[in-house]
């Protein structure tokens, strides 16, 4: 089933889409997501909102005089905390959109990047198996490979693309990995031969004058 429309030109749509379909479709394999990033990230950003709380509430009971020594500290500390936010995000994150682990120990983990005004899903897939061999690939597809014309992400071509080009996600999805799709997410179906094509056209004129073909085999 094709998920709701979206902003078919929209760049930020389009991914942002795209990375939220890819840990339900991971985690579907037995993945295991393990949200260690995220929860830094936000911990990171409620205690800067909380520092700016507490001063605001601090200088408006207690006023500026009675507060200005705590707000140097405590303007000190946001903007530290702040810029450790912006370094997790740029410098440990790197869009990593997600990871995780399966039962056997392997550890599997997925980033995506678009670059400006170019439509295309780039992703860096790592992962490590449990005797410690690591190994890193890049991928990328238009995203018209499972975005439809109406701007509706179908899950199956996406998934069959991950399952294809990403071993470990092939051997966890053999029947994705097997599964033929063409663009925008439509199965390929068999030719079926018209009914035009099965009936024999009758010939133009009377209807007493026999219709002859150009095989040189005579009159039918």
């Amino acid at each position: 089933m094709a998920s709701p429309k979206i902003a078919k030109y929209s760049l930020s749509d389009l991914k942002n889409t795209t990375d939220d379909a890819l840990p339900n479709y991971l985690k579907s394999l037995k993945f295991k997501q393990i949200h260690f990033l995220t929860d830094v990230r936000l911990a990171l950003g409620y205690i800067a909102v909380t520092i700016a709380g507490v001063l605001f509430y601090a200088d408006w009971k207690l006023g500026w005089d009675a507060t200005k020594a705590a707000t140097l500290w405590a303007v000190i500390a946001y903007f530290t905390i702040n810029g450790a936010l912006t370094v997790w995000i740029w410098g440990v994150e790197r869009g990593k959109v997600f990871s995780g682990e399966r039962e056997d120990g392997t550890w599997l983990s997925v980033a995506s990047s678009v670059k400006k005004h170019t439509p295309i899903y780039n992703v860096t897939v790592r992962h490590q198996t449990p005797d410690g061999k690591v190994d890193t690939m890049k991928l990328s597809a238009p995203f018209t490979r499972w975005f439809d014309a109406d701007g509706c992400f179908v899950a199956q071509p996406f998934q069959h693309w991950l399952a294809t080009e990403v071993p470990l996600i092939g051997k966890a999805d053999p029947k994705n990995k097997q599964g033929k799709t063409t663009n925008g997410g439509m199965q390929v179906a068999e030719t079926e031969i018209s009914q035009e094509n099965k009936t024999p056209r009758k010939a133009h004129g009377r209807a007493s004058t026999p219709a002859t073909t150009r095989s040189g085999k005579g009159k039918k």
